[in-house]
């Protein structure tokens, strides 16, 4: 057990780099009000540190994101820390049912989500959406 966990935080810790990048946002309170009200393609990731699951999601987005820099340029990518903001009313209006659940949302509308799933696949799946989505409206 102790090994899975030091596995999951040294993914975790390989990946806290990204944060910082240009279109990746930690969350505050009212941060993606602002960005949809800006006009932006929002998609969020809530996760917690420990959760392997949430690891195994960061790092398809984080290679897709390398792979590719229109990601960057054109989606606000914003992570939701779960075990501080559960509760929070981003969390409870988007009915967000656990941690390892990513969302894509533009304006008033919820684009897409997957929950749970780590499939390459699905996850830039809802990537291309939301590269889309922005590429269209022009954000």
């Amino acid at each position: 057990m102790k090994r899975r966990a030091f596995i999951a935080l040294a993914a975790v810790a390989v990946m806290a780099p990204l944060t910082t990048q240009a279109g990746q946002h930690n969350y505050r309170p009212g941060l993606v009000d602002e960005l949809l009200a800006d006009g932006q393609t929002v998609f969020v990731e809530f996760k917690t540190n420990w959760c392997p699951t949430c690891a195994a999601q960061q790092r398809v987005i984080g290679g897709v994101t390398s792979e590719d820099s229109a990601y960057l340029e054109n989606v606000e990518f914003v992570t939701v820390d779960w075990d501080i903001y559960s509760s929070e009313d981003l969390a409870r209006r988007l009915n967000i049912p656990r941690r390892s659940t990513l969302v894509v949302l533009q304006g008033d509308q919820e684009l897409g989500r997957i929950v749970a799933g780590t499939s390459r696949s699905a996850i830039k799946g809802l990537m291309d959406t939301a590269l889309t989505a922005a590429q269209s409206n022009g954000s």
